[in-house]
């Protein structure tokens, strides 16, 4: 427990800038208040104390804003940033070394018994707001856009963004370098947008220099 801990804390000065003592951390992180009462919710739940997992799970919500189910797994160097918001449920499973930004749920899609929430892959990113819902898999080095809503499987390496979520860029092709940088990520949407109005514009133009060249004849008619 102390190790983990430890590695918990390590974290934090890892992937926030804004980290400035040991106390600061212990103190004043819901996102490592988080997961410590949930590595304690899950070792009693692990141990057949389902209620006093659920109440743990219960606490951590009201103080911290993120709730995490007892039965989740989550690996090492598990990371929230700011963290309101955050939905993990019962079936999820996360690997090491995964970051969540605010606002990010890792959910269900109905009411199905059994697995039913997604297994987030190693050193994966998921950005504000992102929805991953149903029983798939994350694969390991993913980026998940800021707003997205993945409803399937992403592959290994790759880059998710939109509603529903699109694969934009995946090994190595159409990759822009991103990290934490979650802000930079590409977005079909806004580039089909631009490309809309250009043409537009150039429509405009065209438009405009017909009524100019209307005139002119008409003038010297």
């Amino acid at each position: 427990m102390l190790k983990s801990i430890k590695r918990d804390i390590q974290v934090v000065f890892e992937r926030d800038p804004a980290a400035r003592s040991i106390l600061e951390v212990i103190f004043c992180y819901p996102g490592f208040h988080a997961i410590l009462l949930h590595r304690v919710a899950h070792a009693l739940w692990c141990r057949g104390f389902h209620f006093l997992g659920r109440f743990i799970s219960h606490v951590s919500r009201f103080l911290t804003g993120i709730e995490i189910h007892p039965a989740a797994k989550i690996g090492e160097g598990f990371f929230i940033d700011h963290g309101m918001g955050v939905v993990i449920g019962e079936t999820a499973e996360i690997g090491d070394n995964v970051t969540l930004y605010q606002g990010v749920t890792l959910g269900g899609t109905g009411k199905e018994k059994g697995k039913r929430h997604p297994t987030i892959g190693d050193n994966v990113i998921i950005a504000a707001g992102a929805k991953v819902l149903g029983s798939f898999r994350v694969g390991d080095n993913a980026k998940i856009g800021a707003g997205a809503v993945v409803l399937k499987e992403v592959p290994p390496n790759c880059t998710v963004v939109g509603v529903p979520g699109r694969v934009v860029a995946c090994h190595g092709r159409r990759v822009d370098t991103v990290d934490l940088e979650h802000g930079d990520l590409p977005d079909p949407v806004e580039k089909m947008f631009k490309t809309l109005t250009e043409r537009i514009e150039r429509l405009e133009e065209r438009l405009a220099e017909l009524e100019r060249e209307e005139d002119h004849a008409a003038a010297t008619g």
